[in-house]
């Protein structure tokens, strides 16, 4: 049996933690599930990070992360409409083929709205700088285009709405998400 290195193991870690984070958010998910997932101990698990807040930030990077990545490469080497439609198609397969990765967003805007009620502004800020560099990551391949960029986004987190509450790709209310012309393509 080959043994995982430190940051292999921490990695383990991170993408467990997303899993829980995003079924049961940050004050409803222990560390206990988290380590139990990785197949380690909670004070193995508490030699990699510091604390629940630690892993938690962790996981929220690596989400932002893995979505910056994701419209990077789906945008690479295209421009506006043709951006926008990759961009577009890559989310709506990202969050559909993978759910944790959508729920786990919710997640962390919670997170933020909760831990700033209590005082703790160190989630928000790295939910926002993320969020911003999410933000420019879109934005540049839409030419810099505010309105654009701000549809995009709504666009994102209304369809982040639909598929938390479950509705079938078939229902009525995705059919305003179609990219204009599409409709005429199928005719």
């Amino acid at each position: 049996m080959v043994r995982m290195s430190a940051e292999e193991r921490r990695e383990s870690v991170i993408r467990a933690a997303m899993t829980e984070f995003a079924r049961g958010g940050y004050y409803g998910t222990s560390t206990e599930a988290i380590a139990k997932r990785v197949g380690v101990s909670q004070p193995y698990l508490f030699r990699l990070f510091p604390g629940k807040k630690a892993i938690f930030l962790a996981a929220t990077q690596r989400c932002l992360e893995d979505t910056i990545r994701m419209f990077e490469e789906a945008a690479d080497g295209l421009q506006g409409e043709e951006a926008l439609h990759a961009m577009g198609a890559a989310y709506r397969k990202v969050v559909s083929e993978q759910p944790e990765q959508l729920m786990m967003q919710m997640q962390m805007y919670l997170a933020v709205a909760a831990a700033e009620q209590e005082g703790d502004h160190e989630f928000g800020e790295v939910v926002r700088a993320g969020w911003t560099r999410l933000w420019d990551t879109v934005h540049l391949p839409l030419g810099a285009d505010v309105g654009q960029t701000t549809t995009f986004m709504a666009y994102g987190m209304l369809i982040n709405c639909l598929v938390a509450m479950g509705f079938p790709p078939d229902h009525r209310v995705w059919a305003g998400m179609e990219p204009a012309g599409r409709d005429e393509e199928r005719e």
